[in-house]
Protein backbone atom coordinates (compact mmCIF):
# COMPACT_ATOMS: atom_id res chain seq x y z
CA UNK A 1 0.00 0.00 0.00
CA UNK A 2 1.38 3.39 -1.00
CA UNK A 3 1.33 5.99 1.76
CA UNK A 4 0.37 9.59 1.08
CA UNK A 5 0.96 12.49 3.46
CA UNK A 6 -0.45 15.92 2.70
CA UNK A 7 1.72 18.59 4.30
CA UNK A 8 -0.27 21.72 5.23
CA UNK A 9 0.56 24.64 2.97
CA UNK A 10 1.29 26.77 6.04
CA UNK A 11 4.33 24.59 6.80
CA UNK A 12 5.78 24.46 3.29
CA UNK A 13 8.72 26.57 2.13
CA UNK A 14 7.94 29.10 -0.56
CA UNK A 15 10.60 27.45 -2.73
CA UNK A 16 10.96 23.72 -2.22
CA UNK A 17 14.24 23.21 -4.07
CA UNK A 18 17.17 22.26 -1.86
CA UNK A 19 19.50 20.50 -4.27
CA UNK A 20 23.20 20.21 -3.52
CA UNK A 21 23.85 19.74 -7.24
CA UNK A 22 22.23 22.56 -9.20
CA UNK A 23 21.53 25.67 -7.18
CA UNK A 24 18.28 27.56 -7.09
CA UNK A 25 17.74 30.07 -9.87
CA UNK A 26 16.24 33.31 -8.63
CA UNK A 27 13.30 34.91 -10.49
CA UNK A 28 15.53 37.89 -11.31
CA UNK A 29 17.86 35.57 -13.20
CA UNK A 30 14.98 34.30 -15.31
CA UNK A 31 13.98 37.92 -15.97
CA UNK A 32 17.55 38.62 -17.07
CA UNK A 33 17.35 35.67 -19.47
CA UNK A 34 14.09 36.98 -20.84
CA UNK A 35 15.59 40.44 -21.33
CA UNK A 36 18.62 38.92 -23.02
CA UNK A 37 16.51 37.01 -25.53
CA UNK A 38 16.71 39.89 -28.02
CA UNK A 39 20.01 41.44 -26.93
CA UNK A 40 22.36 38.59 -26.04
CA UNK A 41 21.11 35.10 -26.90
CA UNK A 42 22.30 34.10 -30.34
CA UNK A 43 25.10 36.68 -30.32
CA UNK A 44 28.66 35.55 -31.08
CA UNK A 45 30.78 35.28 -27.96
CA UNK A 46 33.44 37.37 -29.71
CA UNK A 47 31.13 40.33 -30.15
CA UNK A 48 30.87 43.29 -27.78
CA UNK A 49 27.58 42.45 -26.00
CA UNK A 50 28.74 39.02 -24.81
CA UNK A 51 32.28 40.22 -24.13
CA UNK A 52 30.82 42.92 -21.89
CA UNK A 53 28.92 40.18 -20.06
CA UNK A 54 32.10 38.16 -19.50
CA UNK A 55 33.94 41.30 -18.46
CA UNK A 56 31.27 42.04 -15.88
CA UNK A 57 31.57 38.49 -14.46
CA UNK A 58 35.36 38.75 -14.20
CA UNK A 59 35.23 42.19 -12.59
CA UNK A 60 32.44 41.12 -10.24
CA UNK A 61 34.36 38.04 -9.09
CA UNK A 62 37.47 40.15 -8.60
CA UNK A 63 35.51 42.33 -6.19
CA UNK A 64 33.60 39.48 -4.58
CA UNK A 65 36.72 37.50 -3.66
CA UNK A 66 38.79 40.61 -2.93
CA UNK A 67 41.61 39.37 -5.13
CA UNK A 68 45.21 40.18 -4.23
CA UNK A 69 47.36 42.11 -6.68
CA UNK A 70 48.36 40.05 -9.69
CA UNK A 71 45.59 37.44 -9.37
CA UNK A 72 43.41 36.98 -12.46
CA UNK A 73 40.04 35.42 -13.27
CA UNK A 74 39.98 32.92 -16.14
CA UNK A 75 37.05 30.94 -17.45
CA UNK A 76 36.36 28.27 -20.02
CA UNK A 77 34.03 25.50 -21.10
CA UNK A 78 33.60 22.06 -19.57
CA UNK A 79 32.93 22.50 -15.87
CA UNK A 80 35.15 21.73 -12.88
CA UNK A 81 35.68 18.14 -14.04
CA UNK A 82 37.25 19.52 -17.22
CA UNK A 83 39.49 21.70 -15.08
CA UNK A 84 40.94 18.59 -13.42
CA UNK A 85 42.26 17.58 -16.82
CA UNK A 86 43.46 21.13 -17.50
CA UNK A 87 45.40 21.07 -14.23
CA UNK A 88 46.96 17.72 -15.14
CA UNK A 89 47.93 19.00 -18.56
CA UNK A 90 48.92 22.58 -17.71
CA UNK A 91 49.67 23.01 -13.99
CA UNK A 92 51.13 19.91 -12.35
CA UNK A 93 54.78 19.83 -13.31
CA UNK A 94 55.74 16.31 -12.27
CA UNK A 95 53.93 15.14 -9.14
CA UNK A 96 50.95 16.26 -7.07
CA UNK A 97 49.71 15.47 -3.57
CA UNK A 98 46.01 15.17 -2.84
CA UNK A 99 43.75 15.22 0.17
CA UNK A 100 40.88 12.83 -0.59
CA UNK A 101 37.86 12.38 1.69
CA UNK A 102 34.91 11.73 -0.58
CA UNK A 103 33.86 11.01 -4.13
CA UNK A 104 34.67 14.38 -5.65
CA UNK A 105 37.95 15.08 -3.90
CA UNK A 106 39.12 11.65 -5.10
CA UNK A 107 38.28 12.23 -8.77
CA UNK A 108 40.96 14.85 -9.39
CA UNK A 109 43.52 12.49 -7.81
CA UNK A 110 42.35 9.72 -10.16
CA UNK A 111 42.89 11.99 -13.16
CA UNK A 112 46.45 12.71 -12.06
CA UNK A 113 47.10 9.01 -11.49
CA UNK A 114 45.96 8.26 -15.04
CA UNK A 115 48.04 10.96 -16.73
CA UNK A 116 50.91 9.09 -18.44
CA UNK A 117 53.32 12.03 -18.21
CA UNK A 118 52.90 12.57 -14.45
CA UNK A 119 54.43 10.63 -11.58
CA UNK A 120 52.20 8.66 -9.23
CA UNK A 121 50.46 11.16 -6.94
CA UNK A 122 50.82 11.17 -3.17
CA UNK A 123 47.40 10.44 -1.65
CA UNK A 124 46.37 11.44 1.87
CA UNK A 125 42.91 10.05 2.53
CA UNK A 126 40.41 9.86 5.35
CA UNK A 127 37.01 8.34 5.93
CA UNK A 128 33.82 10.03 4.65
CA UNK A 129 32.60 12.56 7.19
CA UNK A 130 36.14 13.74 7.94
CA UNK A 131 38.85 15.48 5.94
CA UNK A 132 42.58 15.18 5.56
CA UNK A 133 44.91 17.68 3.93
CA UNK A 134 48.02 16.59 2.05
CA UNK A 135 51.31 16.79 3.89
CA UNK A 136 54.59 18.31 2.74
CA UNK A 137 56.12 15.68 0.49
CA UNK A 138 59.48 15.65 -1.26
CA UNK A 139 59.19 15.95 -5.03
CA UNK A 140 55.63 17.30 -4.97
CA UNK A 141 55.08 20.52 -6.90
CA UNK A 142 51.29 20.85 -6.55
CA UNK A 143 49.04 20.36 -3.47
CA UNK A 144 45.35 19.77 -4.13
CA UNK A 145 42.15 19.28 -2.15
CA UNK A 146 38.49 20.31 -2.08
CA UNK A 147 37.30 23.23 0.02
CA UNK A 148 33.94 21.48 0.34
CA UNK A 149 33.31 17.77 -0.25
CA UNK A 150 29.87 17.83 -1.84
CA UNK A 151 29.23 14.13 -1.34
CA UNK A 152 29.61 14.15 2.45
CA UNK A 153 29.04 17.72 3.66
CA UNK A 154 32.59 18.20 4.94
CA UNK A 155 34.33 21.58 4.73
CA UNK A 156 38.13 21.59 4.81
CA UNK A 157 40.36 24.54 5.68
CA UNK A 158 42.13 26.43 2.91
CA UNK A 159 45.72 27.39 3.67
CA UNK A 160 49.09 26.67 2.18
CA UNK A 161 50.80 23.52 3.43
CA UNK A 162 53.70 24.75 5.62
CA UNK A 163 56.89 24.70 3.57
CA UNK A 164 55.14 24.18 0.23
CA UNK A 165 55.52 27.71 -1.05
CA UNK A 166 59.20 27.79 -0.12
CA UNK A 167 59.61 24.61 -2.18
CA UNK A 168 58.02 26.31 -5.20
CA UNK A 169 54.81 24.24 -5.03
CA UNK A 170 51.35 25.46 -5.99
CA UNK A 171 48.17 25.17 -3.90
CA UNK A 172 45.18 24.19 -6.07
CA UNK A 173 41.74 24.17 -4.42
CA UNK A 174 38.45 22.81 -5.78
CA UNK A 175 35.87 25.37 -4.72
CA UNK A 176 32.93 24.06 -6.73
CA UNK A 177 30.39 23.70 -3.92
CA UNK A 178 32.22 26.15 -1.63
CA UNK A 179 32.85 29.24 -3.76
CA UNK A 180 30.42 31.95 -2.73
CA UNK A 181 29.17 29.95 0.28
CA UNK A 182 32.24 29.47 2.49
CA UNK A 183 34.83 32.03 3.63
CA UNK A 184 38.15 31.88 1.79
CA UNK A 185 41.38 33.84 1.73
CA UNK A 186 42.39 33.63 -1.91
CA UNK A 187 45.98 34.60 -1.06
CA UNK A 188 46.31 31.14 0.53
CA UNK A 189 45.77 29.55 -2.89
CA UNK A 190 47.36 29.67 -6.33
CA UNK A 191 44.30 28.27 -8.08
CA UNK A 192 40.77 28.41 -6.72
CA UNK A 193 38.47 26.87 -9.32
CA UNK A 194 34.77 26.10 -9.49
CA UNK A 195 31.80 25.68 -11.77
CA UNK A 196 28.85 28.06 -11.31
CA UNK A 197 25.91 25.72 -10.70
CA UNK A 198 26.09 26.02 -6.90
CA UNK A 199 26.35 29.38 -5.10
CA UNK A 200 26.50 31.28 -8.38
CA UNK A 201 23.04 30.11 -9.39
CA UNK A 202 23.83 29.08 -12.95
CA UNK A 203 24.15 25.88 -14.98
CA UNK A 204 27.07 23.51 -15.40
CA UNK A 205 29.38 23.40 -18.39
CA UNK A 206 31.56 26.37 -17.40
CA UNK A 207 34.65 26.55 -15.21
CA UNK A 208 36.08 29.58 -13.45
CA UNK A 209 39.60 29.69 -12.02
CA UNK A 210 41.24 32.38 -9.94
CA UNK A 211 44.94 32.25 -10.71
CA UNK A 212 47.94 33.60 -8.82
CA UNK A 213 50.98 34.97 -10.66
CA UNK A 214 52.82 31.76 -9.70
CA UNK A 215 50.09 29.62 -11.30
CA UNK A 216 50.14 31.72 -14.46
CA UNK A 217 53.91 31.38 -14.65
CA UNK A 218 53.72 27.62 -14.01
CA UNK A 219 51.19 27.09 -16.82
CA UNK A 220 53.35 29.02 -19.27
CA UNK A 221 56.44 27.04 -18.27
CA UNK A 222 54.70 23.64 -18.46
CA UNK A 223 53.19 24.35 -21.86
CA UNK A 224 56.46 25.71 -23.21
CA UNK A 225 58.30 22.56 -22.16
CA UNK A 226 55.62 20.42 -23.82
CA UNK A 227 56.73 21.79 -27.20
CA UNK A 228 60.35 20.73 -26.77
CA UNK A 229 61.68 17.90 -28.91
CA UNK A 230 61.17 14.54 -27.24
CA UNK A 231 58.70 15.85 -24.65
CA UNK A 232 56.24 13.21 -23.37
CA UNK A 233 53.68 15.78 -22.39
CA UNK A 234 50.83 16.85 -24.67
CA UNK A 235 48.76 19.95 -23.99
CA UNK A 236 45.81 19.99 -26.42
CA UNK A 237 44.28 23.43 -27.07
CA UNK A 238 41.11 22.65 -25.11
CA UNK A 239 43.22 21.85 -22.02
CA UNK A 240 45.58 24.78 -22.38
CA UNK A 241 45.32 27.08 -19.38
CA UNK A 242 47.44 29.73 -21.12
CA UNK A 243 44.98 29.77 -24.04
CA UNK A 244 42.04 30.04 -21.66
CA UNK A 245 43.70 32.92 -19.83
CA UNK A 246 44.63 34.70 -23.06
CA UNK A 247 41.00 34.56 -24.16
CA UNK A 248 39.73 35.56 -20.72
CA UNK A 249 41.88 38.67 -20.84
CA UNK A 250 39.88 39.56 -23.96
CA UNK A 251 36.63 38.86 -22.05
CA UNK A 252 35.81 35.76 -24.07
CA UNK A 253 36.21 32.00 -23.95
CA UNK A 254 38.27 29.77 -26.22
CA UNK A 255 35.17 27.96 -27.46
CA UNK A 256 31.57 29.05 -27.81
CA UNK A 257 29.97 29.21 -24.35
CA UNK A 258 26.38 28.94 -23.20
CA UNK A 259 25.38 32.59 -23.27
CA UNK A 260 22.34 31.81 -21.10
CA UNK A 261 24.70 30.46 -18.43
CA UNK A 262 26.75 33.64 -18.58
CA UNK A 263 23.62 35.79 -18.24
CA UNK A 264 22.49 33.93 -15.11
CA UNK A 265 25.94 34.01 -13.55
CA UNK A 266 26.45 37.72 -14.23
CA UNK A 267 23.11 38.49 -12.61
CA UNK A 268 23.96 36.34 -9.57
CA UNK A 269 27.40 37.89 -9.09
CA UNK A 270 25.90 41.39 -9.16
CA UNK A 271 23.18 40.31 -6.70
CA UNK A 272 25.76 38.89 -4.30
CA UNK A 273 27.94 41.98 -4.48
CA UNK A 274 24.98 44.34 -4.12
CA UNK A 275 23.95 42.54 -0.92
CA UNK A 276 27.36 42.71 0.71
CA UNK A 277 29.65 40.34 -1.18
CA UNK A 278 31.45 37.35 0.27
CA UNK A 279 30.86 38.30 3.90
CA UNK A 280 27.10 38.59 3.38
CA UNK A 281 26.87 35.39 1.34
CA UNK A 282 28.85 33.26 3.79
CA UNK A 283 26.93 34.61 6.78
CA UNK A 284 23.63 33.77 5.07
CA UNK A 285 24.78 30.23 4.31
CA UNK A 286 26.09 29.80 7.86
CA UNK A 287 22.70 30.83 9.24
CA UNK A 288 20.84 28.32 7.06
CA UNK A 289 23.27 25.54 7.92
CA UNK A 290 23.04 26.31 11.63
CA UNK A 291 19.26 26.00 11.49
CA UNK A 292 19.58 22.50 10.05
CA UNK A 293 22.32 21.30 12.38
CA UNK A 294 20.51 22.65 15.45
CA UNK A 295 17.29 20.98 14.37
CA UNK A 296 19.06 17.63 13.87
CA UNK A 297 20.78 17.84 17.25
CA UNK A 298 17.42 18.44 18.96
CA UNK A 299 15.71 15.67 17.03
CA UNK A 300 15.16 12.17 18.39
CA UNK A 301 15.50 10.59 14.94
CA UNK A 302 18.14 12.72 13.15
CA UNK A 303 21.71 13.80 13.78
CA UNK A 304 24.45 15.57 11.78
CA UNK A 305 26.53 13.11 9.78
CA UNK A 306 29.76 15.06 10.29
CA UNK A 307 30.64 14.64 13.96
CA UNK A 308 33.24 17.42 14.17
CA UNK A 309 31.37 20.76 14.28
CA UNK A 310 34.41 22.54 12.82
CA UNK A 311 34.28 20.29 9.74
CA UNK A 312 30.57 20.70 9.09
CA UNK A 313 29.84 22.40 5.80
CA UNK A 314 27.81 25.60 5.59
CA UNK A 315 27.13 24.90 1.92
CA UNK A 316 25.94 21.27 1.88
CA UNK A 317 24.42 19.84 5.06
CA UNK A 318 24.23 16.07 5.58
CA UNK A 319 21.85 14.63 8.17
CA UNK A 320 21.72 10.96 9.17
CA UNK A 321 18.33 9.46 10.04
CA UNK A 322 17.66 6.73 12.56
CA UNK A 323 17.17 3.33 10.92
CA UNK A 324 13.52 3.29 11.97
CA UNK A 325 12.96 6.31 9.66
CA UNK A 326 13.78 5.44 6.08
CA UNK A 327 15.17 8.38 4.12
CA UNK A 328 13.80 7.07 0.81
CA UNK A 329 10.27 7.12 2.19
CA UNK A 330 10.69 10.59 3.66
CA UNK A 331 12.12 11.88 0.40
CA UNK A 332 9.28 10.39 -1.65
CA UNK A 333 6.65 12.03 0.54
CA UNK A 334 8.47 15.36 0.48
CA UNK A 335 8.60 15.18 -3.29
CA UNK A 336 4.86 14.54 -3.47
CA UNK A 337 4.50 17.84 -1.65
CA UNK A 338 6.82 19.76 -3.97
CA UNK A 339 9.94 19.64 -1.77
CA UNK A 340 12.73 18.14 -3.84
CA UNK A 341 16.40 17.22 -4.12
CA UNK A 342 17.22 16.47 -0.48
CA UNK A 343 18.66 13.00 -1.18
CA UNK A 344 21.97 11.82 0.21
CA UNK A 345 24.82 11.05 -2.16
CA UNK A 346 23.97 7.70 -3.73
CA UNK A 347 27.50 6.24 -3.64
CA UNK A 348 27.83 7.02 0.06
CA UNK A 349 24.88 4.69 0.66
CA UNK A 350 23.69 6.11 3.98
CA UNK A 351 20.19 6.59 5.35
CA UNK A 352 20.63 10.28 4.94
CA UNK A 353 19.31 13.66 3.81
CA UNK A 354 21.58 16.16 2.04
CA UNK A 355 20.51 19.78 1.73
CA UNK A 356 22.11 22.55 -0.30
CA UNK A 357 22.02 25.88 1.57
CA UNK A 358 23.62 28.15 -1.01
CA UNK A 359 23.01 31.93 -0.94
CA UNK A 360 19.86 31.77 -3.07
CA UNK A 361 18.19 29.64 -0.39
CA UNK A 362 16.07 31.67 2.03
CA UNK A 363 16.82 30.78 5.68
CA UNK A 364 13.07 30.91 6.37
CA UNK A 365 12.61 28.14 3.81
CA UNK A 366 15.16 26.05 5.70
CA UNK A 367 13.08 26.44 8.87
CA UNK A 368 9.98 25.32 6.99
CA UNK A 369 11.86 22.38 5.51
CA UNK A 370 12.60 21.07 9.01
CA UNK A 371 8.93 21.47 9.94
CA UNK A 372 7.90 19.50 6.86
CA UNK A 373 10.35 16.69 7.61
CA UNK A 374 9.03 16.49 11.18
CA UNK A 375 5.45 16.45 9.89
CA UNK A 376 6.19 13.61 7.44
CA UNK A 377 7.99 11.53 10.08
CA UNK A 378 5.14 12.04 12.57
CA UNK A 379 2.67 10.69 10.02
CA UNK A 380 4.66 7.69 8.84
Amino acid sequence: MTMTVKIPDSLKPEDGRFGSGPSKVRPEQIAALDAGATTLLGTSHRQAPVKQLVGSIREGLHDFFRLPDGYEVALGNGGASAFWEIACASLINRRAAFGTYGSFSAKFAASAANAPFLEEPAIFSSEPGTYRLPELTEGVDTYCWAHNETSTGVAAPVHRIPGSREAGALTVIDGTSAAGALPVDISQTDVYYFSPQKAFGSDGGLWVAILSPAAIERAASVESSAHLDGARRWVPPFLSLTSALANSRKDQTLNTPSVANLIMMENQVRWLNDNGGLDWATARCAKSASLLYSWAERSDYAQPFVSDPDARSHAVVTIDLDERVQANQVLALLRENGIVDCAGYRKLGRNQLRVGVFPSVEPSDVVNLTKCIDYVVEHL
